[in-house]
């Protein structure tokens, strides 16, 4: 089975949203960190009209989830839904491959590392 990384970026107020919407979707592990950053506007608000030379780092949140890849596509399209308002700092949505999942205390691999133990 192939598996891969969905990374999202996001505005901090849509961190809530987001985890609802996971934890709807069935996603057991996730990973949040908080991370500054700009897009291609360098940070500008959409009713700013003059463009910037300078970036402007905006503080953000990162969700990481690995699911099995066959799923990714589906899971796109739901968290766009959850994440969209159509104006500038809705955020991205990074996919890569993963090569091998582990669990480090088990040593499980491959889908029964992402799954909860059966006691």
């Amino acid at each position: 089975m192939k598996f891969s990384r969905v990374e999202i970026i996001m505005d901090n107020a849509k961190l809530e949203a987001l985890l609802s919407a996971v934890g709807q979707y069935g996603i057991s592990g996730i990973t949040v960190y908080q991370v500054l950053g700009c897009g291609v506007q360098y940070g500008s608000k959409e009713y700013e009209g003059v463009a910037k030379t300078t970036p402007t780092l905006l503080p953000k949140q990162v969700a990481m989830v690995v699911m099995p890849t066959d799923q990714v596509k589906a899971f796109l399209k739901f968290v766009s839904e959850e994440l969209y308002t159509g104006h500038i700092g809705d955020g991205k949505i990074f996919v890569s491959d993963i090569e091998e999942i582990m669990r480090v205390r088990t040593g499980e691999v491959g889908i029964e590392a992402l799954e909860p133990q059966k006691h």
